[in-house]
């Protein structure tokens, strides 16, 4: 046994095994009997109690054991665009998608041990009837296929099990096709678990973790909490982006032996800050990684990394980045234009809504390359003359579409920020200076003639 912080009564023999358990809850905060897959549960349940200590401790997470589920109910710091449901076809949920999953789940929480796909479709409609602007027509294709997307969600997941039928018939023809779903409700049950009673929550911020620590001890346990969690929750953790009591945590040496000892990942710290290098897939989302996309974002990387790269000041204009507190507040906004206020039960008393504030740093930050989007523009058709046999033909006939997606993957990983009319280029870019690549050749297939 060690006698570190975490996983005390794990064993060295078993602390491997110990380590895939937790990166693989992090990463699926629900498992089911099939999701992610058929072994996942039981793994999860071999190291419960640990597990479910470990987490607690680390970062301030709750981890829920219930019939055949594993939910873990994360605490979060702030609202993150990037995270996102996504279909089967890898397409992210927008607002109607996002409703009528929420609708199916209601409807799933007072269904039977079955429902016909036809049967929810109508509950859903009648529930999204009452909605204004949402809706739910089976005679239109869109609508149908939003549904679906959302089904689909819940099947993947084991919410819902196939006994009969399928949906794609359904989705093509609601007259002709239909499916039959065993509904899981421990899952149901499972997936819907609000930290607060929604009915008294105004606005998302609502849900968003709130410090009540009452004494010093407690301050920097709940500050060394937020910053394990920023380091497992985001692709990399600027100083600059966190108030000073948790960068301080960041800068600790005991923060990397914590992570490596629960993940088995290690803490790479930079002058600007620290990530966790990513080699066991605990992301989901994988930079670099393989496709034409996230080959284009490396590529471009490493040319804003040389553009970026200008010790006299001459080529690179310099701006300073938006205030990350301004751009907690607009998503904010946008999402609770979005709630509904017939069914506001308002509390008496209301507490403010706590954002995490960024350091002083972020008062006075410092400024960063301004890279223009007509250089990246340059910049995506030289890489697809240079490197034109590893884009497919798509790539080479839609250019902006590759520089426009490329884009969006190097803010996710938190390499660029995008502003009107470019990006700004944050340190991480600097990994990729000095990248070179090189297309495989293809081996020649000896002929007969």
């Amino acid at each position: 046994m060690s006698e570190g912080r975490f996983a005390r009564d794990v064993s060295e023999l078993e602390l491997g095994d110990y380590q895939r358990a937790v990166r693989l809850v992090l990463r699926h905060p629900l498992i089911t009997a099939s999701w992610p897959d058929d072994k996942a549960l039981s793994r999860v349940r071999r190291f419960g109690a640990a597990l479910r200590q470990d987490l607690a401790d680390a970062f301030g997470y709750r981890l829920e054991l219930h019939g055949s589920t594993a939910r873990l109910v994360r605490a979060l710091d702030q609202i993150d665009a990037s995270q996102h449901a996504v279909s089967r076809t890898d397409r992210p949920f927008d607002r109607q998608r996002y409703a009528y999953l929420a609708l199916c789940l209601a409807v799933l929480g007072r269904a039977g041990v079955q429902i016909a796909l036809s049967e929810l479709a109508e509950w859903v409609a009648a529930d999204a009837g009452r909605i204004t602007g949402l809706g739910l027509d089976p005679d239109r294709g869109a609508d149908r296929r939003a549904f679906v997307d959302a089904v689909g969600w819940l099947e993947d997941r084991g919410a819902l099990r196939l006994a009969d039928g399928s949906s794609a018939a359904w989705a093509s023809d609601p007259g002709a096709g239909e499916a039959l779903y065993d509904v899981a409700r421990d899952v149901v049950f499972a997936l819907f678990r609000p930290s607060r009673v929604l009915q008294h929550v105004d606005t998302v911020s609502a849900l968003l973790t709130r410090s009540i620590a009452n004494s010093g001890n407690a301050e920097r346990r709940a500050a060394a909490q937020a910053a394990r969690r920023a380091v497992v929750e985001r692709p990399v953790v600027y100083y600059a982006d966190v108030d000073d009591t948790t960068a301080n945590h960041l800068r600790g040496s005991a923060l990397a032996a914590d992570l490596q000892r629960l993940t088995g990942l290690r803490v790479e710290r930079r002058a600007e800050g620290v990530l966790l290098v990513d080699t066991a897939n605990l992301s989901i989302e994988r930079f670099p990684g393989t496709g034409s996309v996230a080959q284009a974002a490396v590529l471009l990387a490493a040319e804003m990394a040389e553009r970026a790269a200008d010790p006299d000041g001459r080529r690179v204009k310099r701006m300073t980045p938006p205030d990350r507190r301004d751009q907690q507040q607009a998503m904010i906004d946008e999402i609770d234009a979005g709630l509904p206020t017939a069914t506001l039960v308002p509390m008496e008393e209301t507490a403010p809504a706590i954002m995490a504030e960024p350091g002083d740093g972020e008062e006075d930050p410092a400024k960063l390359p301004f890279v223009t989007d007509s250089y990246l523009r340059t910049a995506v058709e030289e890489i697809l003359h240079r490197y034109a046999s590893a884009f497919g033909a798509q790539w080479h006939a839609d250019p902006e579409r590759l520089r426009t997606e490329a884009v969006g993957l190097l803010a996710r990983f938190g390499a660029v920020t995008v502003v009107p009319g470019g990006v700004l280029v944050r340190p991480l870019v600097g990994r990729y200076r000095n990248t070179v690549a090189t297309i495989k050749k293809r081996p020649t297939q000896q002929t007969l003639l």
